[in-house]
């Protein structure tokens, strides 16, 4: 008699600035809003827009990490540090991101400056104070919960197998990545996760609200910022619904807590 196997977290990714790198995990605090420090801080234009990979492939070159309560922005070997808790510059910049508008505070000139020389165009980097309100949209919400700068959902989730099921019809595999995931899970067979409602990781519950459909930004090679076809040219041969392209779904939070690396998923519906 065979025995299922456990459905294990085994990735937990945070992109505290919005298109910049991400950051690998071995434990995070669950917020309503998202992942402690996830996506808190975004790139804007002098017309208050937000910025992303999409239009601006090089912001890829921008990694992070953490480490003692602060985190490292490099780019080409060139470090500034970003203090969660150091003050802002006054608040009350009211920012673009997609539909909404919201309340945002630039960290600081210097800040600011470093960034645009690199990114080759002025721009401010600005934060999201976790106080700041925005709402997910309503329909895909369950007790009215907050988004971070996160495009519209404070959570997402992918299946190891599904990217192995993807890579297996391309003729260069690419890196998960690509598609910024919060979490990877194994266990399951390739997209189980399409068929998911409410699962609890650790200790904490998530409803699965709806599929995420993909754009360009993961054709955006996160090493060299370069951009290409793939996998969207292939994704769009099996993964295309309607005119959309869905790969990992998206989850809002129903408690808080902690969780980490290697916890079990268990499927409530």
């Amino acid at each position: 008699m065979s025995t299922m196997s456990k459905i294990l977290l085994s990735e937990i990714w945070i992109y505290p600035v919005k298109s910049f790198g991400g950051i690998s995990l071995h434990h995070s605090e669950v917020l309503i809003k998202g992942l402690r420090h996830d996506r808190r801080w975004m790139l804007i234009d002098y017309q208050n827009n937000f910025l992303t990979q999409r239009e601006f492939p090089q912001m890829a070159l921008f990694k992070m990490r953490y480490e003692e309560n602060s985190f490292t922005v490099s780019y080409k070997g060139d470090l500034i540090t970003l203090d969660p808790d150091a003050p802002t510059l006054s608040t009350g910049i009211r920012a673009k991101i997609w539909n909404d508008e919201v309340e945002v505070a630039e960290v600081s000139e210097f800040h600011s400056q470093w960034i645009s020389e690199r990114m080759g165009m002025q721009c401010k980097l600005v934060s999201f104070p976790e106080k700041n309100t925005r709402p997910v949209r309503p329909g895909f919400n369950v007790n009215k919960e907050d988004v971070s700068l996160a495009d519209g959902f404070p959570y997402m989730i992918i299946g190891q197998a599904s990217l192995d099921e993807l890579n297996s019809r391309m003729s260069a595999g690419l890196p998960m990545n690509r598609f910024r995931p919060n979490f990877v899970f194994t266990g399951t067979p390739a997209f189980q996760e399409d068929s998911w409602k409410h699962i609890r990781i650790g200790n904490v519950d998530f409803a699965v609200m709806k599929p995420c459909e993909r754009c360009v930004l993961t054709t955006v090679d996160q090493i060299t910022g370069e951009k290409g076809k793939e996998p969207l040219a292939t994704l769009s041969t099996f993964r295309n619904f309607d005119h959309k392209v869905l790969f990992g779904q998206n989850m809002v939070a129903l408690n808080e807590g902690t969780i980490e690396l290697n916890a079990e998923i268990t499927l409530i519906k």
